[in-house]
């Protein structure tokens, strides 16, 4: 392989109390707490709007917010579920459907209250160290590449990119190394919703059979009413596609366009109320669900699902199922999807687990968070406390860490965890396993 040296002196041309590395859910709870708390504070972002997959990868609804008993994701994410239906941005539907450009709009408007400093199109490319601390990360944008610095670094990328370039470990995938697929998701209109009757999925077989699929993907999440005649489209399983090789993700984009066109021919001519069913537009991002998984001080794993963990640094209780899409097309791990899902790895009304604070600080580094899909969990965690809930509850408790860190010029482990737990309750955060 053929290299060449590069060095580059480059200008540090804004320093912040708080960096925060991508504008998604995580990000933007840990940036709202930080800066309302009087911190100086700066999201970068590659892409052109705030929200992650919520927006620039039209991800159709938010999953659950609590437990069907208490509303976990308090806080942040309740604000912005309360301010979004007040935009009429839910459409007023069932399982809080996202109307993308409206969602858009409501974080916008959060984060320019709040006073953040906020940059699109900048990607990071390499961090700058001494010791255990990060003292500038380094970003590209179309003005060039040049410096930020920062008290307080997180990373709210879902990939761990901020991490990765400090050498922290991490694992990804299962054991040989496979991550559950990618889904373009898409936005669909002329849909007559007071037709539809059926399971969206229950006429697979007979597509199948008659060779309408260039996968056999029996996985289909469906089109979510968003609108009187327009709905979100989760549909379509990218496998085998590596979220941290570009080459990977043109491929994924360039096929699953493709696919599309087949679940559109599927929806009309064997399901009610899709006959007429248009394809409006497709995601800027591919909607990623497995990438990088950051070693920090704890690891939350499976059997913390199993026990409803409670733990004494807890920032937050969550409840989604494990939720592992299959690696690969076929029935046998749809099947295997179906028992982990609908089994036992789902919880009753009420339940939930904890969330230790110990999960947000990675290995290796004394000022900086992790927030988001990113956080010490295995695998099978990794797929609950993903989704866009969860990703409220982590960053709001990262910012707050952060400001406690930054106020008594202390390292992000020696943040006193019990007022970091009294602050989060203050902004209302779920903590009912709280003690002085």
């Amino acid at each position: 392989m053929n290299k060449i040296s590069f060095n580059n002196e480059v200008e540090v041309r804004y320093q912040t109390d708080v960096f925060i590395a991508g504008g998604g859910p995580s990000g933007i709870a840990a940036g709202l707490v930080a800066a309302r708390k009087g911190l100086k504070v700066m999201i970068v972002d590659m892409n052109s709007a705030l929200g992650g997959a919520g927006t620039v990868g039209m991800v159709p609804c938010f999953m659950q917010f609590g437990d069907g008993e208490n509303f976990l994701s308090e806080g942040i994410g309740r604000e912005v579920l309360e301010r979004l239906e007040k935009a009429e941005g839910t459409g007023g539907f069932r399982g809080k459907a996202i109307q993308t450009e409206v969602l858009k709009r409501v974080y916008d408007e959060m984060i320019q209250e709040a006073g953040i400093d906020v940059i699109f199109g900048v990607r990071i490319i390499g961090v700058r160290k001494e010791k255990n601390d990060i003292t500038h990360v380094i970003v590209a944008a179309k003005s060039g590449m040049y410096a930020i610095s920062a008290k307080v670094y997180i990373d709210g990328t879902g990939d761990g990119d901020l991490c990765a370039m400090a050498e922290v470990p991490f694992d990804i995938g299962d054991e040989n190394g496979e991550m559950m697929p990618g889904t373009l998701c898409s936005l669909w209109t002329d849909i007559e919703w007071d037709k539809v009757d059926q399971r969206q999925s229950e006429m697979l077989d007979k597509a199948f059979e008659e060779n309408m699929f260039t996968n056999e993907d029996y996985h289909l999440t469906g089109i979510s009413r968003s609108g009187n005649t327009y709905g979100g489209g989760n549909i379509g399983h990218a496998f085998g596609v590596n979220p941290l090789d570009e080459v990977s993700l043109t491929k994924a984009y360039i096929s699953q366009r493709k696919v599309l066109t087949e679940y559109k021919n599927y929806y009309r001519k064997f399901l009610n109320g899709f006959s007429k069913l248009d394809l409006v537009g497709t995601a800027a991002i591919m909607g990623i669900r497995e990438s990088r998984r950051i070693k920090g001080d704890y690891t939350l794993c499976l059997d913390d699902f199993k026990k409803r963990a409670v733990f004494e640094d807890e920032i937050g209780r969550y409840c989604y199922p494990v939720d592992i899409h299959p690696t690969r097309p076929g029935v046998e791990g749809f099947k295997k999807f179906q028992s982990e899902y609908e089994g036992d790895l789902r919880y009753k009304k009420g339940e939930s687990y904890g969330i230790p604070y110990r999960t947000l600080t990675p290995i290796g580094l004394d000022n900086t968070l992790m927030a988001g899909r990113c956080i010490s969990c295995d695998r099978y965690l990794m797929g609950s406390v993903r989704v866009m809930p969860g990703c409220y509850i982590t960053g709001q408790a990262a910012g707050m860490a952060a400001y406690l860190a930054v106020r008594d010029n202390k390292t992000t482990r020696e943040i006193d965890i019990k007022e970091l737990q009294r602050e989060l309750i203050k902004i209302g955060a779920y903590l009912p396993n709280y003690k002085e």
